[in-house]
């Protein structure tokens, strides 16, 4: 996503990967002409959005206007929370790579990137329960 985007990659891309890190605006915003390409692109691949900035989360409850992070999060993007998209996309391509289905990988950003219950995370919480599964 970059200033005066106008969607031609989105437009391309839906063939072509599993999954997609948005780099979004400040607390997670985009322009509002993309909303409905990425609202599309969300119901058949995962879309995670996260914040370019240096620090901080997305802001999923701060704005709600087209593009914002609220409503992206309403359209089906996953809040990657204080990860760095970079990070993100590590994370997403490690979910994909296992087959994790939507609800796993929106379950592991909201555990990783500390934006939620991190009860929900779906593998075990300690050594101990992983040497007992």
């Amino acid at each position: 996503i970059s200033l005066d985007d106008d969607g031609y990659l989105l437009d391309r891309i839906d063939k072509h990967v599993d999954g997609v890190v948005v780099a979004a605006f400040g607390g997670g915003n985009v322009p509002a002409a993309l909303v409905p390409r990425l609202t599309e692109l969300a119901e058949t691949i995962p879309i995670v959005l996260s914040s370019r900035v240096g620090a901080g989360t997305v802001l999923a409850t701060t704005y709600s206007y087209p593009g914002s992070a609220q409503d992206l999060l309403k359209q089906g993007l996953i809040n990657a929370g204080f990860l760095h998209p970079l990070k993100a996309r590590i994370l997403l391509r490690g979910l994909l790579c296992v087959d994790a289905d939507h609800d796993d990988i929106a379950a592991a950003f909201t555990a990783a990137g500390g934006c939620g219950n991190t009860a929900a995370w779906p593998w075990p919480q300690t050594a101990t329960d992983a040497l007992e599964h």
